[in-house]
């Protein structure tokens, strides 16, 4: 997540105490215990009221991670308002995820490099600006505009809401407060859609950026209020060269994961999906080859990568994109499967997933006080053998049960990734030393995205190929998509598998020493 001649030199010595770039993982541990106390994962920034800034914070995340899946619901009404193609319309959806993919990898040099009450006004104005254009939007151009206006503010704030978590909160404190936070990360894409299916029954769709507009204004004018000043930064000039390989890298490997046999009929991709994915590929190739050179000479990388060469970090991270593929898989075939083959409307089928996403949420909290108490590992493994257990069962039942069904094993899956988000995002961010917060959350919400898109992509590609043989072996339309559901949720559970076996390996990070 840039380097010049004149301005190496400057950056190295900004950068406090780096850690060499061939640097063991006992090596990385060391530098750990090492940093300044300030940035010392033990040693929280002073703040007055912190949880009342985390309040705020947490509040105002949601309202724009909300937005991220919003607008699902509101395609055809907006085909209808604005003239427009279904090529067009899935463009707003499409152009915001592409914006999350190429402005989160940027996130970390800027946490760095600005003050953070500066950021947050940045990513409050962005996504209050975006919802305005939108809902004011007389065509289609403008709309799209304000889409990728509010989606640059929701690449921010998330980022910004972890790090500060990592910053000001004590580390005793750091498993409930994130239990907190995950009302936000988890629970707002999965009540996008909802939400937006409960308005247009009512109104229009320009009711979807009204009502959120003035909660985003209260909420940035009070968060800025509110916001401690972070310390002295440290993030260097930014590489101009890094930013085009993250965007088409990031951008094309997520577009293209997510048109794998998931385009709306009559919306065909832009661009060929393996073309997309292997330009992505080969990018994301150099990135990664650039920000370790630039580490490497003392420069300012896009993204640090040097925490990856933390195991905590490292394997938190995996286990939890492996929690995201099948969560976001779920989310993908689980309403497929009750309007295509159960004849429920899109309310109906996100009215059956909102219990799930509704006690993901609640259980946050009280997840996180236990984390407090006992770590990662009794919570996270249980939480993994959950998911597999969740994910086999509906694909199980797929080919004969009842909606309902659902009901109650949508809620085990929520309760096992519940498990899972909140010790994984406390241990991974926490084993690592203050000066790489920041891009230790970049990293993971830059993979999450990256994650989030695999998984659409198995999922469907998957249910399609098995419906598609189904359908030429005589089944009809609706047992056909079932049974591609069904091997679809077994894939889920089989890769989830790996995710069980790396959780025996999560660890509570030690308190590090307090000063030098």
């Amino acid at each position: 997540m840039p380097e010049t001649p004149s301005s190496s030199a400057t950056a190295a010595d900004e950068i406090p105490t780096p850690v060499p770039p061939a640097a063991t993982s006992d090596e990385f541990s060391e530098h750990a215990a090492e940093s300044d106390a300030v940035s010392a994962p033990g040693a929280p920034e002073p703040v007055g009221d912190y949880k009342l800034v985390l309040r705020i914070l947490t509040v105002a995340t949601f309202i724009v991670i909300l937005n991220e899946t919003i607008m699902v619901n509101a395609i055809p009404q907006l085909m209808s308002s604005l003239h427009v193609t279904a090529h067009a319309a899935q463009w707003l959806s499409t152009a915001f995820m592409l914006t999350m993919a190429v402005v989160i990898p940027t996130t970390g040099w800027m946490l760095q490099r600005f003050e953070r009450r500066a950021v947050f006004a940045a990513a409050m104005i962005s996504f209050a600006l975006g919802t305005l254009l939108a809902a004011i939007a007389p065509n289609f151009g403008v709309i799209l505009v304000g889409r990728i206006v509010q989606a640059t503010g929701t690449a921010i704030m998330m980022p910004l809401l972890m790090t500060t978590v990592m910053t000001i909160v004590p580390l005793a404190e750091r498993g409930r407060t994130m239990g907190n936070v995950s009302l936000a990360i988890s629970v707002a894409p999965a009540l996008g859609p909802t939400t937006s299916g409960l308005i247009l029954q009512f109104a229009s769709w320009r009711w979807l950026f009204l009502l959120v507009l003035p909660l985003a204004v209260v909420c940035g004018v009070i968060g800025f209020r509110l916001m401690p000043r972070s310390g002295s930064q440290a993030g260097g000039t930014l590489d101009f060269i890094s930013i085009p390989f993250a965007a088409v890298g990031f951008g094309g490997l997520i577009y293209g994961m997510s048109q794998f046999g998931g385009h709306t009929p009559g919306a065909e991709p832009v661009v060929d999906p393996w073309v997309a994915v292997i330009v992505g590929a080969a990018c994301i190739a150099v990135l990664v080859w650039r920000q370790l050179r630039l580490a490497r000479n003392g420069g300012a990388p896009l993204m640090d990568l040097r925490a990856l060469a933390s195991p905590g970090f490292g394997i938190a991270v995996a286990v939890m994109c492996i929690a995201m593929l099948a969560m976001m898989g779920t989310m993908i075939l689980l309403p497929l499967w009750l309007q295509a083959t159960r004849g429920l409307s899109v309310l109906e089928a996100g009215l059956v997933m909102m219990p799930g996403g509704l006690m993901m949420g609640l259980l946050g909290p009280r997840i996180g006080r236990l984390y407090d108490k006992v770590g990662p590992k009794p919570l996270v493994t249980p939480g993994a053998m959950i998911v597999v257990a969740a994910t086999a069962l509906g694909g199980l039942v797929a080919p004969h049960a009842e909606w309902w069904v659902y009901l109650f094993i949508h809620p085990l899956l929520s309760l096992g990734l519940a498990l899972m988000f909140t010790p994984l995002f406390t241990a991974g961010l926490g084993s690592l030393p203050g000066h790489l917060y920041s891009h230790g959350s970049s990293i993971l919400g830059t993979l999450q995205q990256v994650a989030a898109g695999a998984g659409t992509a198995l999922a469907v590609t998957v249910m399609t190929s098995r419906a598609e043989s189904l359908a030429k072996a005589g089944e009809n339309q609706a047992d056909a998509v079932s049974g591609g559901v069904s091997l679809a949720m077994w894939v889920a559970a089989g890769i989830c598998c790996l995710a069980v076996a790396l959780t025996f390996f999560v660890k509570k990070p030690a308190e590090p020493a307090m000063g030098h």
